[in-house]
């Protein structure tokens, strides 16, 4: 199995890292011609959506990543990866991929100092360890997108259909369970 990451800006290289460890090969995004090699799923690191975006098109890379995850192509995303997916923003006029029908508030729980690390529950599995970095939430979830997971009452992890999101970084944790579902979803 062959992950692709998207490797323009974030935390790709520790995404990549828990993909090979899970037993997995890793193609890097970083320009048009990786799009035309095989890969089983796709994985939209956190970092800097905005700038994630602009590169996205600047490279021409947009427009087909945006047709392969509308096409099925499984998606991990994490953080910025969850803004590029999301229809709408609360906070924010830009919209990219649109293809996961939630609304989300960047940066909702405030800059670099409002990170924090909790515990909780996502999608059936018990004391999954949470970092947020920046993070947005989902504000709202359209009626076909399952709810995973919430931190203080807001939605913090979805999936609907092919896409898995998440508001938080699990590659920064030792826990490698939401790998695990995502891997064996593909499978």
């Amino acid at each position: 199995m062959k992950i692709a990451v998207l490797a323009l800006q974030g935390a790709f290289y520790e995404q990549e890292k828990v993909i090979r460890e899970l037993g997995a090969e890793c193609l890097e995004l970083r320009q048009p011609k990786d799009l035309s090699k095989t890969f089983d799923g796709l994985i939209l690191p956190g970092g800097e959506s905005t700038a994630q975006g602009k590169l996205l098109r600047e490279l021409n890379m947009f427009e087909p990543l945006r047709e392969m995850i509308r096409g099925g192509l499984p998606v991990l995303a994490t953080c910025a990866g969850l803004i590029l997916l999301a229809e709408k923003s609360s906070n924010d006029d830009r919209s990219w991929f649109q293809t996961l029908p939630v609304t989300v508030r960047r940066n909702a729980y405030g800059r670099q100092l409002g990170s924090f690390h909790t515990v909780q529950d996502f999608g059936g599995m018990k004391d999954i360890p949470m970092t947020f970095i920046r993070a947005p939430y989902i504000e709202k979830a359209e009626k076909d997108v399952e709810i995973l997971a919430r931190v203080d009452g807001n939605i913090v992890g979805v999936r609907c259909r092919n896409q898995l999101a998440l508001s938080f970084h699990p590659e920064l944790d030792s826990d490698r369970r939401i790998h695990r579902m995502f891997l064996e979803n593909i499978r």
